[in-house]
């Protein structure tokens, strides 16, 4: 079993990454594979919506994106973790959300896999950002387990988010109950 968790924030060692990657400690802990994977290290075009997905398993436009939607479709789990970006995800996770939402969306590529999503801002939005990843899952037929509230942070400053208790109480949690879904689903 495997659970691949994609940043879109272009900040290194920054808020999203210190709780996704505390997420997937909590993930590995249960003997479940993990990857990381920072979308500031990769181009990812906006969709130009040629609709070629809609009748091949593939996408026209010549950057990173293929190869991580062909890892995403390996994965038994999904995370899709932001920073708060004016009340949205940030351009970077949206073209993602976007190209391999659709090529998957044709395919029926993410169905059944275990999935959610992580946010964090400095003082408001992150509701609809959490609700934003999340229509992503439930579109494509993921499962969403829960946590102990709803996995998001508050930090401004980078590494702030080490000191929201239940922010980082809150990812670890979910990540624990990725994993248990994740084996009772394997059973």
């Amino acid at each position: 079993m495997k659970a691949i968790a994609i940043v879109g924030s272009p900040r290194k060692n920054g808020n999203t990454e210190i709780l996704v990657r505390h997420t997937l400690k909590a993930i590995a802990e249960e003997g479940i594979e993990t990857e990381f994977v920072s979308l500031r290290d990769l181009e990812i075009k906006p969709c130009i919506a040629c609709e070629t997905c809609s009748k091949e398993e593939r996408c026209p436009l010549k950057d990173d994106l293929f190869p991580l939607y062909k890892k995403m479709k390996a994965a038994d789990a999904i995370i899709l973790a932001s920073p708060v970006y004016f009340g949205s995800a940030t351009s970077q996770m949206k073209a993602l959300m976007d190209r391999a939402g659709y090529i998957g969306y044709w395919q029926r590529a993410f169905e059944g896999k275990v999935g959610g999503a992580i946010v964090v801002a400095r003082r408001a939005g992150q509701n609809f950002t959490f609700a934003q990843l999340n229509y992503w899952f439930e579109i494509h037929g993921c499962i969403v387990p829960g946590s102990t509230y709803w996995n998001m942070a508050i930090a401004r400053k980078p590494g702030d988010v080490n000191t929201d208790d239940e922010g980082m109480t809150t990812v670890w949690n979910f990540g624990k109950n990725v994993a248990r879904l994740l084996k009772k689903l394997k059973a």
